[in-house]
């Protein structure tokens, strides 16, 4: 059989056919090479892919690979401390302490305190042989003068030069120096009235328009209250020192003299400081510093300010207070004795020793054995309390004393008077 052949053009077009064919199926391969490389690398990829949730063709969180990750742990918190009931100054009081607050003190108060030195003359024999009565008429007694110097503090309450101090400060003294804070000479002071029972006094100077402090209210002090004391301890001038009050209505006896009430504080006070004013954050003075204890360290004692000012009027006309008493002799109640007299139930009391002749409790009509359960509305708790009473009130006052007598309460009205001297 004879084979016809091709001529030009239909070999091209054949050829042309077989070159579309062969890029077909190259396409496809490449295709097809494509798809198994996309697919490996997409199993082996550490690449994950996260889809909404929300959307309708999410992938199933099942079929998802599993990639480990790190454990969201919320880092620890310090505990959460409940701030405590925002600070009221009419309620909480003034005692907030701040930075600045001591040096704010001191820069309004200091000029107010001032230093008392005071000389006092005393005389000595010269010789012991004039203890000798046959030698002192034979050749007289001369006596030597000698001057005796103390020092202590002060602060101006008035403008015009009136001063509070204690009067162990200025007892007995022959010349009062009073040296200010920014005058080099000393002022020279008289005193215009005393109260010993209380270690009080008030001296005044020359002068007019002097800075002065305000006496504030003691009652209003609570323990834990910061306190800043001013004085001259051993003659170091202006010394500020801060604590905080200890402990209230302290009895302390000093010198054989009972005293009531006391603050007492851990702000140091030393000697020389006597008189000085114990200030609260304010800068009022709630206190006047009168003792420390010589046996511990830390532990000072103030008048409180409402004892000043139950008598300062007195003090400024120069009235000389006398010491009230109503004249009876205590002793604490003991368990047995409070059985023996049936007043087990009764709370607090004292029993009354003796009672002095002559004295207001005798003419009131109280006599021994009797339990003294109440004094001017105030519950009776020891002895100390009934002497602190007695000791704020002034001769010629009337107070209500409720005692417990034969299985009942009796009330009296006792005047005080002025104690004799010994």
């Amino acid at each position: 059989m004879e084979q016809s052949g091709w001529d030009q053009d239909q070999w091209e077009k054949a050829n042309r056919r077989r070159g579309g064919c062969a890029r077909i199926f190259l396409a496809v391969g490449l295709l097809l090479l494509g798809a198994v490389i996309g697919v490996a690398i997409f199993s082996y990829s550490d690449i994950t892919f996260s889809w909404d949730q929300d959307l309708p063709f999410s992938q199933n969180a099942q079929e998802a690979p599993a990639t480990p990750s790190r454990p969201n742990v919320p880092e620890e918190q310090p505990p959460v401390r409940i701030a405590p009931e925002p600070y009221k100054p009419e309620i909480h009081g003034p005692s907030v302490m701040t930075s600045d607050t001591v040096k704010d003190i001191v820069a309004l108060c200091g000029d107010s305190v001032v230093s008392i030195t005071t000389e006092t003359t005393r005389t000595s024999q010269s010789s012991p042989f004039f203890n000798d009565p046959f030698f002192r008429d034979f050749f007289g007694s001369p006596q030597q003068p000698r001057i005796q110097q103390g020092m202590g503090s002060g602060f101006l309450f008035r403008q015009d030069g009136y001063i509070l101090t204690n009067n162990h400060v200025i007892d007995g003294a022959d010349k009062i120096s009073v040296y200010m804070y920014d005058k080099e000479n000393p002022y020279e002071a008289v005193v215009v009235g005393r109260a010993p029972e209380l270690d009080l006094a008030v001296i005044k100077i020359e002068g007019e328009g002097f800075p002065y402090l305000l006496i504030g209210d003691s009652d209003q002090v609570s323990v834990g209250d910061w306190v800043v004391a001013i004085g001259n301890p051993y003659g170091l001038d202006h010394t500020v020192t801060v604590g905080v009050i200890s402990a209230m209505g302290r009895p302390l006896t000093i010198e054989g003299t009972l005293y009531q009430d006391l603050l007492q504080t851990d702000a140091a006070i030393n000697p020389g400081n006597s008189g000085g004013p114990m200030l609260n954050l304010r800068g009022e003075v709630i206190g006047i510093n009168t003792a420390i204890n010589a046996s511990a360290q830390g532990i000072g004692f103030a008048i409180p300010s409402r004892t000043v000012l139950d008598v300062l009027d007195d003090l400024e006309a120069g009235v000389e207070r006398a010491r009230p008493w109503i004249g009876i002799t205590m002793q604490p109640l003991s368990s047995d004795m409070r059985q023996y007299l049936g007043v087990e139930d009764v709370e607090g009391g004292v029993i009354v020793n003796s009672v002095i002749e002559g004295a207001p409790a005798e003419k009131a009509g109280v006599r021994k054995g009797d339990v003294l359960i109440e004094i001017d509305g105030q519950v009776v708790t020891d002895m100390v309390q009934v002497q602190g009473v007695v000791a704020r009130c002034r001769v010629g006052d009337t107070i209500k004393i409720l005692v417990y007598r034969d299985g009942g309460e009796i009330e009296f009205m006792v005047e005080l008077e002025e104690r004799p001297e010994q």
